[in-house]
């Protein structure tokens, strides 16, 4: 975030991934359709429509599985970090082809009776007394609510008017959305005998998630770091933090502090979660001598967490002290933009042996 950065804008990086990823959705409804038809050759039942619906709903549900897995995925590897700079752009697209599979639902399951489309979902055959007979399509109805929810606020208007941590608890909901999401094909597509590999997908999805978030939770339960009673806690070996990189610790009930390292001998700590969106800075990097948070680019400077002029956001930062040849953290944190001396490390440093970012 440099004087010029605008939050929400289409630059030339995202342009390509546009590009690339709205070239990957039409491949894929054109490989699904062709591969049904060849599958399901001589199925009367399945008609150019019905393989539609089906296409841009697998495709949702693939798209809603890889975003969920970015997080956890860039969090253990900050290889995968650029697919974390541009998952709006993927959330907004899954939104899309999520509610095209909606609309191509209702147009040819709801809109030739006498309900009302929405009704018609709503009173469509089904009982909770039988596993096999449960009424799924409500389910889908609001998981595409919370979807349409998200997509509509994904904009810094709604960020800015709403405070950050409303807009993350209403984007939290997206594993509401997923539970109902599994619930709505489980109950659903996969009782129909020619559904082929969706129960292996499904499951194999639901079982994905799960593991990456429970692995990214293992990884960093390594780093939390109990206070002692002086406040002052060793942060580890700062020699394996990356030049231009973080460490992230946990201090406290919840609270994270990223303890970045740049010009290959200096350090600084500043509090985990940008103002922006709470956004994690620490698996964010240093660009142009400033903290750059991975989610949006919002940046903050090491020596006193505020963000260059024009912008005015703060974040809380942490002193650090030498003790002997430990680099010790006080757990007690200053104010948001407080600026602290930034620690040198004075002993000799062999720059050949660094790893850069």
């Amino acid at each position: 975030m440099s004087h010029g950065f605008v939050p929400v804008q289409w630059n030339n990086n995202k342009k390509v991934y546009d590009k690339a990823l709205w070239l990957s959705i039409l491949l894929y409804i054109v490989v699904f359709a062709m591969i049904s038809v060849v599958i399901h050759k001589g199925d009367e039942a399945l008609v150019p429509m019905t393989i539609m619906i089906r296409g841009f709903g697998s495709l949702g549900f693939i798209l809603l599985t890889l975003i969920l897995c970015i997080g956890p995925l860039a969090r253990i590897d900050s290889r995968f970090l650029p697919l974390l700079y541009n998952r709006r752009h993927m959330g907004v697209s899954m939104f899309v082809i999520v509610l095209v599979h909606a609309i191509l639902v209702i147009v040819w399951y709801h809109s030739f009776g006498p309900l009302n489309p929405i009704e018609s979902i709503f009173t469509s055959p089904g009982s909770f007394e039988n596993s096999a007979d449960v009424p799924f399509q409500p389910l889908g109805f609001f998981a595409l609510i919370i979807l349409f929810i998200m997509a509509a606020t994904s904009h810094d208007y709604w960020n800015t008017n709403l405070g950050a941590p409303i807009w993350k608890a209403i984007h939290m909901m997206v594993y509401v959305a997923f539970a109902l999401v599994i619930a709505h094909v489980s109950y659903g597509a996969m009782q129909d005998s020619t559904v082929g590999l969706l129960p292996a997908l499904v499951f194999s999805s639901a079982g994905i998630v799960a593991l990456l978030h429970l692995t990214a939770a293992l990884f960093f339960a390594r780093t939390d770091v109990k206070a002692s009673a002086t406040n002052w806690i060793d942060i580890g070996d700062w020699k394996a933090i990356g030049n231009n990189r973080a460490k992230t610790i946990q201090i406290g009930s919840g609270e994270r502090v990223a303890i970045f390292r740049y010009d290959n001998n200096k350090l600084a700590a500043i509090s985990n979660v940008c103002q922006h969106q709470n956004g994690p800075l620490g698996e964010g990097c240093i660009i142009d001598g400033l903290i750059t948070c991975p989610w949006h680019g919002y940046q903050y400077r090491p020596e006193d967490g505020r963000s260059p002029a024009p912008f005015n956001e703060r974040v809380a930062t942490y002193e650090l002290k030498m003790d002997l040849d430990k680099v010790m953290l006080n757990t007690q944190g200053l104010p948001e933009g407080t600026e602290r001396p930034v620690l040198v490390i004075e002993q000799l440093i062999n720059v050949e042996t660094l790893t850069d970012a």
